[in-house]
């Protein structure tokens, strides 16, 4: 019976996993890429448009926002993530912003891998537990 105490905590930590990947990194992602998509289009459309220099609201904080005056918007800064700012033209920004979604990608690609090889691992070793006490399959 101890390996069915040790099943059971493969499997609290498999839901861990999955609530983490549903609860964390999936809407973190779906955020993070509108967030880049958004920025992605708004360089765009300032490059279509030749924009030099712009007039825009800046959210401060508490949906609080000021006017700001863009003199120059052949450069721009991009959070780049831990509060971390960079300055990059719009071509470096551009790339950066499909650099950065692939990681996310990756991210999940990897939990969800993982979560898959833990699931395999649970059911051979409820298999295993399942010969060895010689139970029907509907016990486990």
């Amino acid at each position: 019976m101890l390996q069915v105490g040790m099943d059971r905590a493969r499997q609290k930590k498999v839901q861990k996993y999955e609530e983490f990947v549903d609860r964390r990194l999936k809407p973190d992602l779906l955020r993070a890429m509108a967030e880049r998509s958004d920025l992605k289009r708004n360089i765009e459309n300032l490059e279509k448009n030749s924009v030099t220099s712009l007039r825009t609201m800046v959210n401060l904080g508490s949906e609080v926002y000021m006017q700001a005056d863009v003199p120059d918007t052949s450069h721009i800064f991009v959070d780049v993530g831990l509060g971390f700012h960079v300055e990059f033209t719009r071509s470096e920004a551009l790339n950066f912003i499909g650099t950065k979604e692939e990681q996310i990608l990756r991210r999940i690609d990897e939990y969800t891998r993982l979560i898959a090889s833990i699931k395999a691992q649970i059911k051979m070793v409820c298999e295993g537990i399942r010969e060895i006490l010689q139970l029907p399959v509907s016990e486990l």
